[in-house]
């Protein structure tokens, strides 16, 4: 495990890191989604693929990246990309899982990985839509103590920064983003996802001229049970 200090717009994010394979030149660069971290993509993926260099990265504000800023999807690209310079690395895959996915489009490296990723807006429940609306009422109040009963898990025991960088990347509609990707892409999709359902990576799968969707047994987390196929198919695509 290794770390690397990056400056953007004034302030320092102290990104850590691993490398698999490190003496191989072709790189494939691992994002995880949002509020995991490098270690879960690492056990699926990590004894794979010998061909690539692998770089796990913990982004700002998960694992063990720091953040200290408000961020969006737009420079979580932006920092990852200085990393990159400052490894003096290529990447020729990017791979990214849910809202890693959007982070590795946005990086438009020659072969897009997405592993169930977001960016296609699902519409909220009702449930939702109601805690939503009662909590807005509510905010003019100085009730903010009672956040933590209205957010979603995944924003649940975040600090009010990176809370705030969630409100700014879930509700993104990245269809724009998806559709202006010129490179190869590969989709692989848990059939029971319910976090991105299967039905939002068969519209991406339609943006993306030429790319290519494989459904798989599974939830948001179906990769861990399928990592030998999906690198199969990376191995033989992404040369």
């Amino acid at each position: 495990m290794a770390s690397k200090e990056i400056q953007y717009k004034g302030h320092s994010f102290g990104l850590v890191y691993e490398l698999v394979n490190p003496s191989q030149p072709d790189v494939l660069l691992v994002l995880h989604g949002w509020g995991s971290n490098k270690e879960i993509m690492k056990q699926a993926f990590g004894k794979t693929m010998p061909q690539f260099k692998h770089i796990y990265l913990d982004m700002p504000g998960f694992g063990k990246s720091s953040s200290e800023i408000v961020l969006t999807t737009g420079d979580y690209a932006q920092i990852i990309k200085l990393f990159l310079t400052a490894l003096g690395v290529e990447t020729k895959i990017a791979m990214g899982h849910s809202f890693g996915g959007k982070v590795a489009t946005l990086l438009a490296p020659p072969c897009l990985v997405l592993l169930s990723s977001s960016g296609v807006l699902v519409p909220k429940s009702f449930t939702v839509r109601s805690k939503i609306t009662l909590f807005k009422m509510l905010k003019p109040l100085g009730l903010q103590s009672i956040r933590k009963f209205f957010v979603s898990t995944d924003a649940k025991g975040m600090s009010q920064t990176m809370y705030e960088t969630f409100k700014n990347v879930v509700n993104e509609d990245f269809e724009d983003n998806f559709a202006a990707f010129q490179g190869k892409a590969l989709l692989f999709w848990g059939r029971n996802d319910t976090a991105t359902p299967l039905y939002t990576g068969e519209k991406i799968a339609s943006m993306i001229g030429g790319s290519k969707l494989y459904p798989l047994d599974g939830d948001h987390y179906f990769f861990l049970r399928h990592a030998d196929f999906i690198t199969s198919e990376i191995s033989a695509q992404c040369k």
